[in-house]
């Protein structure tokens, strides 16, 4: 599969992410008498990373998220040189996503985006008051986590077949945890596309929902193939070396 190919099933991926993800929060979360709360909100993050994994998991890796790029890069598990097309592709996915959510958003009578539009936020703009501090570890942490899920659960030993439901829903729990915290991100992609259209407060504290996801996803990426990885990694290669020698040896006999 070509990378522009590769790159345009992640823009996708990512349009789905922040449009059924913030579109669940900003449409459905509050809903009069029905409304679906957090609950609702962090499985509806989880689901679309799990539908997106069993659709496009095969063609490009389903990202949808530059933290999780870069922690693959950082355990060896995919290419430095195709890092930016894909993070290029991601964010302008989730920018759209949220644009066409603006749309249908804003065609209902008292719509504000000063309300907040699923942005996320620290301290004053943080759903539970979180500080600065508070708030850059939960997202680092969490994308720590997140990583760790993602390399176990696509490792060669892992059971095949499973890894959508493993980060899907463990994407879910993450949300059950940071949501009234900074209404969550560990997604640079996820928090750009509502910050450009919220504007002011939004996009003054976009910085700390790059820097925070991105250490974290690369400490988790690094972590994992240091330890769970490099024994493994040592003992491949052994073994392809024995069996690439007897093959020698029985041809030169």
């Amino acid at each position: 599969m070509t990378l522009s190919k590769r790159a345009f099933a992640e823009f996708l991926g990512t349009f789905w992410l922040v449009f059924g993800g913030c579109g669940s929060a900003v449409l459905a979360a509050a809903y009069p008498q029905f409304g679906i709360g957090f609950y609702g909100v962090a499985f509806a993050f989880g689901l679309t990373v799990m539908t997106m994994a069993y659709a496009i998991g095969h063609i490009s890796g389903c990202h949808l998220n530059p933290a999780v790029t870069c922690g693959l890069v950082a355990g060896k598990r995919f290419p430095a040189l195709e890092l930016m097309p894909y993070v290029v592709a991601q964010v302008v996915g989730g920018i759209l996503g949220a644009g066409f959510l603006y749309v249908i958003a804003s065609g209902k009578a008292g719509f504000e985006l000063g309300a907040g539009f699923a942005a996320n936020g620290y301290a004053g703009h943080s759903p539970g008051g979180y500080s600065l501090l508070s708030c850059f570890v939960a997202e680092a942490l969490l994308t720590f986590f997140f990583l760790m899920i993602i390399m176990g659960a696509t490792d060669r030993r892992a059971p095949a077949g499973f890894a959508p439901i493993a980060i899907g829903f463990g994407l879910t729990l993450i949300h059950l945890i940071g949501i009234p915290v900074t209404n969550l991100s560990v997604n640079p992609a996820r928090s750009t596309g509502p910050a450009i259209l919220v504007g002011g407060w939004a996009l003054a504290q976009l910085w700390l929902f790059w820097v925070a996801p991105i250490i974290g996803g690369t400490v988790g990426g690094v972590l994992y193939a240091g330890v769970f990885e490099a024994g493994t990694r040592t003992a491949e290669t052994v073994v392809a070396t024995r069996s690439r020698a007897a093959q020698a040896s029985a041809k030169g006999d």
